[in-house]
């Protein structure tokens, strides 16, 4: 396992940010619809299957609850249903309609619905895994649900006649998507629901060993599923006024050049009923009544991302050892590492990895520190355009940031200016005048030096502490994205 600082907080709660990349689907769709059909009739709990009870999730049966040891012959029906009924119908629909599903398909319900996996192929959908039974695996340990994916793909190669390229498990435990990204073999995992565009995963890649893992993030809210719910739907109308909804909702982001992806998952057993096959239909024919529409599979969604946007290599702090990363970012704040330490200490995750992300966990340090400690850091700060820079001896940082404002070259006249400014600052306050001078002219800055000169002490103490952390932010944005 990958092994992460004893603070490190794994959750990415950023993601793309306010900026997601161009998709670029292809003839400049506005929204890729990606239309999923789990296939898991046969492959759910089931004490002929060698579970411990009978199933009790997503079925006609409000508030099912396990059978220990006990067949239910109620629920193994309805999941018949989906298997010899339901299916049948959806694929009737597809076909009629021209597009290719993904299957998620359970292996074990795969190898007991051979004539369902023939007709699947011979429409040529997609086949991807959706592990080896339809169950829990919240609790199962790592060797465990190892072997059962292991299974799960000689089961589907021998079924289908060729590896998985995708997988989903589902009700997933916390190591399943590092256990698939480790495993090599698959394009793409859909085990999140995080995002509306696709994404490179590569938490589980220690000192860059490891491939990254694609992620297609799946959906449970454009999903069939909410008619088996209680916080679910009771007929097919606001199934599809949701799913339009939705559609319209990213078509637009797509027109005003965002485009994402959008999720529409399915079960044989539940939309597969007729009361509910006419919203599907409804949003297929909604769907194809609109231009700029593309309607892939989900490996030729990870085709496509791989050649628009492949894997690129980026800077992780959060996963820095301490010494490493005080190293790094130890100068952000002039001269004062503690503040490096105390973040890294006090524990970083993905969300600190970007320049904001990693300046605000700085900052918080900084900020809570005792005014004495805080006064250290501005003590810290060289003069501008003072004696150290007249001498070399100032940071690389700063030396950079004052020459960007032209304060290494000043005339006589300026630097007489300067010099009694910094003369009489630090005499009133017991610090140097910090500014961040990136953007800012030297005429910019002595105008602010001479009204700052001002203040009370309070004012400019709060004031110089601000410009600390904007200059650090600066800093930072030179460093990471």
């Amino acid at each position: 396992m990958t092994a992460f600082p004893p603070n490190y907080y794994p959750r990415d709660m950023i993601g793309y940010g306010a900026n997601p990349p161009d998709p670029q689907w292809p003839d400049g769709a506005h929204v890729a619809v990606q239309f999923v059909l789990n296939y898991e009739e046969g492959g759910e709990n089931c004490i002929l299957h060698g579970d411990k009870a009978s199933e009790a999730f997503l079925s006609e049966i409000t508030g099912a609850q396990p059978w220990p040891g006990l067949r239910h012959w109620s629920m193994e029906s309805i999941y018949e249903y989906g298997a010899r009924a339901g299916f049948w119908r959806i694929r009737r629909t597809f076909e009629e309609a021209g597009i290719k599903p993904t299957v998620y398909g359970v292996a074990t319900a795969l190898s007991r619905g051979p004539e369902q996996v023939a007709a699947m192929q011979e429409s040529g959908w997609e086949i991807a895994s959706h592990g080896l039974k339809w169950i829990d695996y919240k609790e199962y340990g790592i060797d465990a649900e190892h072997a059962d994916m292991e299974e799960a793909i000689a089961i589907h190669e021998a079924v289908t006649g060729a590896k998985p390229s995708g997988w989903y498990t589902g009700r997933c435990s916390v190591n399943s998507v590092d256990m698939v990204a480790r495993k090599g073999i698959f394009d793409w995992c859909s085990d999140t629901y995080d995002d509306d565009l696709p994404y490179w995963y590569d938490a589980h890649m220690a000192d860059d060993d490891g491939e990254p893992l694609l992620i297609i993030p799946y959906t449970l809210d454009n999903n069939d599923m909410r008619f088996a719910i209680t916080a679910g739907y009771d007929h097919g109308e606001p199934f599809f006024q949701y799913l339009r909804d939705a559609f319209d909702a990213l078509y637009e982001e797509g027109e005003r050049g965002a485009p994402k992806m959008m999720n529409v998952g399915l079960h044989c057993r539940i939309v597969g009923r007729p009361g509910r096959i006419g919203a599907l239909k409804r949003f297929i024919e909604y769907v194809k009544a609109r231009d700029h529409v593309w309607v892939p599979t989900r490996s030729e969604i990870a085709a496509h991302w791989r050649k628009v946007h492949p894997y690129a290599t980026r800077a992780h702090p959060s996963r820095m050892a301490k010494d490493a990363f005080i190293a790094r970012y130890g100068g952000v704040f002039e001269h004062s590492p503690w503040i490096a330490e105390g973040a890294w200490e006090a524990g970083l995750g993905p969300a600190n990895d970007t320049a904001p992300g990693l300046h605000a966990a700085l900052a918080r340090v900084f900020r809570s520190a005792s005014a004495e400690a805080r006064l250290g850091v501005l003590n810290a700060h060289p003069d501008l355009a003072g004696k150290l820079a007249a001498a070399k001896r100032l940071t690389a940082e700063s030396t950079s940031e004052q020459a960007s404002a032209g304060l290494d070259s000043l005339t006589d006249a300026e630097k007489a200016a300067f010099t009694g400014l910094n003369s009489s600052y630090i005499a009133k306050f017991g610090f140097p005048f910090i500014m961040a001078v990136k953007g800012r002219s030297k005429d910019d800055i002595l105008a602010a030096f001479r009204r700052r000169v001002e203040h009370d002490r309070e004012t400019e103490f709060t004031t110089a502490c601000t410009e600390v952390e904007k200059i650090a932010l600066l800093r930072l944005k030179a460093m990471l994205p």
